[in-house]
């Protein structure tokens, strides 16, 4: 590992690494697209293949077939009654969206303009207020066919003069839209507000123009290695590319090559003071923090492998994205930065250019080196309170309560929100979105007397389970089969409403239940449980299975995750020991996040819930990040006790370590806080979180509690014998 530390900080190396990485650049960009073209919103409905509810949607489809794709609900709504000059406005857009002028990916409307007045009126709510007319989209279109199709049926609409009456359009197809809509410009704003940021704070750390402007321009040389490399996997289709993963990988990208540049300048600058060569000062000072960055990335990267094992998309599709972004950040940490520094010397700290010093002058004491003096006198009062601090902290955490409502995560101002809310307001909520039970034979099913007696008999089987209203057709012998009964007579279909939302957690226990007692049903009902069988479909039933994925997902994540890192960490640590308290106090710092961030959320922000994948976010990623700040104390701590006492090593650590990783918390909290800045409440939500977890994990827990631990280790042993305890 020397000898290609020394060959990366050598003038030859340097500029061949750099050679290397702009030829790279070229081509790519010649061969390969941006990410961006190709990237996909996974959404809620990213299911596996093998969930019940994907199942259902299966057997829907052959028993069921239409040439329907998604649902796009035109929601027209007037607070003082829809008019009869609002009826005739909405006959004309019917007529429109049923004649050959409509957009071309437009499969079927309502034609609500044929229907006798007296259908008419029965499709209004109670109060008269409200009329929904949905449209059917053609199948396997892609997300921009659908807000091309979306945005053309709302500029026709606009140029009709709808007076007072609003029209907001909901539904799956309008959801896809919105979200289209809000991540249009959203990596543009991410970008120029992390760069501008980012470039604030490394002023005000360095005051030094150089080196604010270089580990940005470096993170944007890695930048457009990682968009492109993931533009040609999306092309090709070697994997998915999500849409939401871009937007955290960017800021995840440029936090952590500027916590990198940090980490190597801060030990740049002390062998600056100690060597004439800018060369020799790189290769001293890199081969010290060489070993650190490749185990704490690997360590990231690891913790990205995990995601491959999720079922669940949302999460599996963070995977590839993030473990190909971290592969080449890694490479540009141990490469890049060490090369361009190397190669710009001296002048990148101007105006404050390191001098060689002939001995060490002794300096006022820092802040830091202040709490390490305290921290190693009163190690026991310092962790004793900050653990107290913590635990309390994390009590909360079985307090939170998880939305599985996507709309809840959109602004309120937002068309299909707007629109999905006029709804819950004036028709039964079960109605948003019905639940569709299917019943399947392996015989042929006929519509007699004992067949109409033994379904009858399961729509009162279903509604006795609980948080159940409606159960629909009303089943007599000899009625009509249309949407009843497949083509095949293999399969009847029944629609069943839900009593509450169909998103919210009752209705996810009302759809449980139901599934559970399927079988006890069928038996109860008459009917032969070898012969017969139920399933589930829709977006109640397609959340469930996500609320199953989410809880098996989580478990394992969170279990793998602290496993391979703990490893790591031993091997790195050489210190079984040690490994155990760094993640012991990392969980401990996740748990206090959470707490914290509840409290923030539910109590002065006001939310009655969160998002059910944020618990997940910030575990991937503040525990995967925290283990950075681990190693470089850990490794200082090392190093430094090569040559003092075991309490005065852990000082020094502390002292040498606390600025730069302070100033690399403060720039990782910040550019999370970025994300605070995009119109989904999952994201600023989850960018708020992080900023909260990362400053305390800089500040509180690496910074002091850590430390203060590790203080007990060794406090009656010599120097010089660091490595051996609990060696691997």
């Amino acid at each position: 590992m020397k000898k290609i530390a020394h060959f990366i900080s050598s003038s030859k190396g340097a500029k061949t690494i750099l050679i290397g990485w702009l030829a790279v650049i070229i081509l790519l960009s010649i061969v390969a697209p941006s990410a961006k073209q190709y990237s996909i919103s996974s959404g809620e409905g990213s299911i596996h293949e093998n969930t019940p509810s994907a199942e259902a949607a299966k057997i829907m489809d052959k028993y069921f077939p239409t040439k329907d794709g998604l649902t796009a609900l035109l929601v027209f709504y007037d607070k003082n009654k829809i008019s009869e000059q609002d009826r005739a406005k909405i006959t004309e857009l019917s007529k429109w969206l049923s004649s050959n002028e409509k957009p071309k990916n437009v499969s079927g409307a309502l034609p609500f303009h044929q229907l006798p007045k007296e259908v008419q009126d029965k499709m209004f709510s109670k109060d008269n207020t409200t009329l929904i007319l949905n449209i059917a989209l053609k199948k396997e279109l892609d997300s921009d066919q659908i807000y091309d199709t979306i945005q053309k049926i709302k500029n026709h609409a606009s140029k009709t003069d709808l007076g007072n009456m609003k029209l907001e359009i909901t539904g799956p197809a309008g959801i896809s839209s919105d979200t289209i809509a809000l991540f249009k410009n959203a990596d543009l704003v991410l970008m120029f507000a992390t760069v501008g940021l980012i470039l604030v704070i490394l002023m005000i750390i360095y005051r030094s123009p150089l080196l604010a402007i270089i580990p940005l321009i470096i993170a944007g040389l890695v930048y457009q290695v990682v968009d492109r490399i993931l533009g040609l996997a999306a092309k090709y289709d070697w994997f998915s590319v999500d849409k939401q993963a871009l937007s955290i990988m960017m800021i995840l990208l440029f936090a952590v090559l500027t916590d990198y540049c940090l980490f190597i300048l801060a030990r740049y600058r002390e062998e600056l003071k100690k060597n004439e060569s800018k060369y020799e000062a790189m290769k001293k000072a890199f081969t010290q923090v060489m070993e650190p960055i490749l185990f704490s990335g690997g360590t990231v990267l690891v913790a990205m492998l995990v995601l491959f094992f999720a079922n669940f998309k949302a999460y599996h599709y963070f995977a590839p994205v993030f473990s190909v972004a971290m592969v080449v950040i890694l490479l540009g940490g141990v490469t890049l930065i060490p090369a361009i520094f190397a190669l710009v010397g001296r002048k990148a700290f101007w105006p404050f250019i390191p001098k060689i010093e002939e001995k060490e002058t002794k300096k006022h004491p820092g802040f830091w080196s202040r709490v390490g003096k305290f921290i190693t006198r009163k190690p026991g009062i310092t962790a004793g309170v900050l653990l107290l601090l913590l635990v309390l902290s994390s009590l909360n955490v079985g307090s939170m309560k998880y939305s599985f409502n996507i709309m809840k995560s959109f602004p309120n101002d937002i068309s299909s929100r707007q629109g999905f809310e006029i709804l819950e307001g004036h028709f039964p909520q079960g109605q948003l979105a019905p639940v569709s039970v299917i019943l399947k034979s392996e015989k042929e099913i006929v519509l007699d007397s004992t067949f109409a007696e033994k379904i009858n008999a399961l729509k009162k089987a279903l509604k006795a389970q609980g948080g159940v209203g409606d159960i629909s057709p009303e089943v007599v012998p000899g009625m009509s089969s249309n949407n009843f009964l497949s083509e095949n007579k293999h399969a009847v279909k029944l629609q069943l409403i839900l009593n509450d939302n169909p998103y919210d957690q009752s209705s996810l226990k009302a759809l449980n239940k139901l599934r559970e007692n399927s079988e006890s049903m069928l038996k109860d009902s008459g009917f032969n449980t070898k012969e017969f069988s139920i399933h589930y479909a829709g977006q109640t039933a397609q959340q469930l299975d996500v609320k199953n994925l989410n809880m098996r997902d989580t478990i394992l994540t969170f279990t793998l995750i602290a496993v391979f890192i703990t490893i790591m960490l031993a091997f790195q640590s050489r210190s079984i020991l040690m490994a155990f308290t760094m993640i012991g106090t990392m969980l401990l710092s996740y748990t206090a996040t959470l707490g914290i961030g509840w409290m923030v959320f539910h109590y002065i922000l006001g939310y009655d819930a969160i998002s059910y994948r944020l618990p997940v976010y910030t575990f991937v990623f503040l525990v995967a990040l925290g283990v950075d700040y681990n190693i470089m104390v850990v490794s200082r701590i090392r190093e430094e006790a090569k040559h003092y006492e075991w309490k005065e090593a852990v000082a020094r650590g502390v002292s040498l370590t606390g600025g730069v990783i302070s100033s690399a918390g403060i720039i990782l909290a910040a550019t999370f806080c970025v994300l605070m800045t995009q119109p989904l409440q999952e994201l600023f939500l989850f960018g708020m979180t992080m900023g909260i977890g990362v400053l305390m994990d800089t500040f509180l827990v690496r910074g002091m509690l850590l430390p203060a631990i590790l203080t007990f280790f060794k406090t009656k042993q010599s120097k010089h014998v660091m490595s051996n305890q609990l060696k691997m």
